[in-house]
């Protein structure tokens, strides 16, 4: 999936569709976008508490190293056989619920793409399964599970989140690796549950629509 979200709702809605307590009143960054911040849903303590985060983990090569650059970063989680994420994926502590509205693939042609957006119908927010560290030297960073696309997607993009119903939280949050592997390996979501909104905006723009006006005037 490209690597570009939204959440267009506010933090108290976040906290009670996700069983936040005391969520803090804040409101969601514009858009998105790897090294950026954004949103996510951790449990500690036997309580979930909403927090910001960078979204991308660190990802430093033996070449980069050796050329003395900076370390890159990561936001998506294709492949769960990655050493990288070895560790990580087994153990249930660093799994987290990114909330999302909208994610976004590029459409046309290489120089002139512009932003197509995709939603669950019918579910304003969506749970999004992700991974989270609290890294000494950054502070909280999150990357995200991804999937084969559904065919709604698959013309944009043949990756897409994996996205949980709410009776899954609890799951994904506890569950095995085992449970991990079947969550990214199941089938996609049926495409006719995809509501997909096309726009004219550049897909480096930073443009965001309202989209709850820019359907409604879709349908004048």
């Amino acid at each position: 999936m490209a690597r570009l979200f939204v959440a267009q709702i506010g933090s108290q809605q976040i906290a009670e569709q996700f069983g936040v307590e005391d969520a803090p009143i804040t409101s969601m960054p514009a858009e998105m976008t790897e090294g950026l911040e954004g949103p996510i849903v951790i449990e500690n303590g036997g309580r979930r508490l909403l927090k910001i985060a960078q979204w991308g983990f660190p990802r430093r090569t033996r070449e980069g190293a050796l050329r003395g650059d900076d370390p890159g970063i990561i936001g998506l989680v294709a492949d769960l056989t990655n050493p990288m994420w070895d560790t990580l994926v087994v153990e249930p502590r660093y799994r987290c619920l990114i909330p999302l509205t909208h994610f976004a693939n590029p459409a046309g042609d290489q120089g002139a793409k512009t932003r197509s957006w995709f939603s669950v119908k019918d579910e304003p927010l969506v749970a999004w399964a992700g991974f989270c560290r609290n890294l000494p030297d950054i502070g909280p960073v999150f990357a995200g599970m991804t999937m084969a696309a559904s065919d709604a997607v698959m013309p944009y993009n043949d990756r897409m989140p994996v996205l949980l119903a709410r009776r899954e939280y609890e799951r994904w949050l506890h569950g095995s690796i085992a449970e991990v592997i079947e969550f990214q390996f199941r089938p996609p979501m049926a495409a006719d549950r995809i509501e997909v909104i096309h726009t004219d905006d550049r897909w480096r723009s930073g443009e965001v629509p309202e989209f709850a006006a820019y359907l409604q005037k879709l349908l004048l």
